[in-house]
């Protein structure tokens, strides 16, 4: 059983209004799990997937981490560029698990602590209970410092690849960890890191992506992949939609992001 230590709660950032939610159409499975993770703790998640999924993502979402999930499945904050996409990743063929916070706690300066390394891997661990569908991290900016902790810590052959989307590498305001925290060199299996040449994110300069890459010197294949274009919606450079959350170029994004998938197993 993962032993969890709570972590405070604080206020949760406010984002602008989500545009629309998307319900997979293409879905025959969705529902809501719970992970009970020790202290009478528990976590809920949210799984969505085809019939026959080619591989499962688990997403990791950036900001404080909170989607306010309901019974239902119904996500309150459904902005991020993760959890918006959902459907569209099921409709590619992928299973998708989202997570919510503990108690709508706040990630930010926790993701790269021992305790929430082993969240990421309790996560992984229930989606090989889902399907036998090999299982990929998919973290987008805060998220990332989770995915490579996650992927840094979790046992030979449980995690397939690694994605990271606008991963943060400066320290900032809120929170002064960044993925050089989460022992990239930990990480021993292939890994995609994307950005954005038109972020204007002060903690995620598209600049420092090759140095994210350079330092998992361990992973059998680190590529930096660049991208460009997106809409400033966000009041905040760093917001979900603008450029660093790769807003109105999702499609374009996911389908490379696919490629690299599909070339990695997915």
């Amino acid at each position: 059983m993962l032993k969890w230590m709570p972590i405070g709660l604080l206020a949760l950032m406010m984002l602008p209004s989500p545009a629309p939610a998307q319900r997979p159409a293409t879905a025959v499975n969705e529902r809501v799990g719970i992970l009970r993770l020790g202290h009478g703790l528990r976590q809920r998640v949210l799984y969505v997937a085809p019939a026959k999924p080619r591989a499962t993502l688990v997403m990791l979402p950036g900001g404080t981490g909170a989607v306010g999930m309901r019974r239902d499945g119904d996500l309150r904050h459904d902005n991020n560029f993760v959890v918006r996409t959902r459907a569209a990743w099921v409709a590619r063929g992928y299973a998708v698990l989202i997570p919510d916070t503990i108690a709508q706690a706040n990630l930010r300066g926790v993701r790269s602590s021992p305790a929430y390394g082993r969240v990421v891997v309790e996560l992984v661990a229930y989606a090989r209970t889902q399907t036998a569908a090999p299982v990929f991290l998919l973290g987008t900016s805060q998220g990332t410092i989770a995915a490579v902790n996650g992927a840094a810590h979790a046992p030979p052959g449980l995690i397939a690849g690694l994605i990271l989307t606008e991963a943060v590498t400066v320290p900032g305001r809120h929170s002064t960890e960044t993925v050089f925290d989460a022992d990239p060199e930990g990480v021993r299996i292939p890994t995609l890191v994307v950005a954005n040449r038109d972020d204007t994110c002060n903690v995620a300069p598209p600049s420092m992506a090759p140095r994210i890459a350079a330092a998992m010197t361990r992973s059998p294949h680190a590529r930096v992949l660049m991208v460009d274009g997106g809409i400033q919606r966000s009041d905040k450079a760093c917001g979900s939609l603008s450029p660093h959350g790769y807003y109105g170029i999702e499609e374009k994004v996911g389908a490379a992001i696919d490629v690299w998938l599909q070339a990695h197993g997915g």
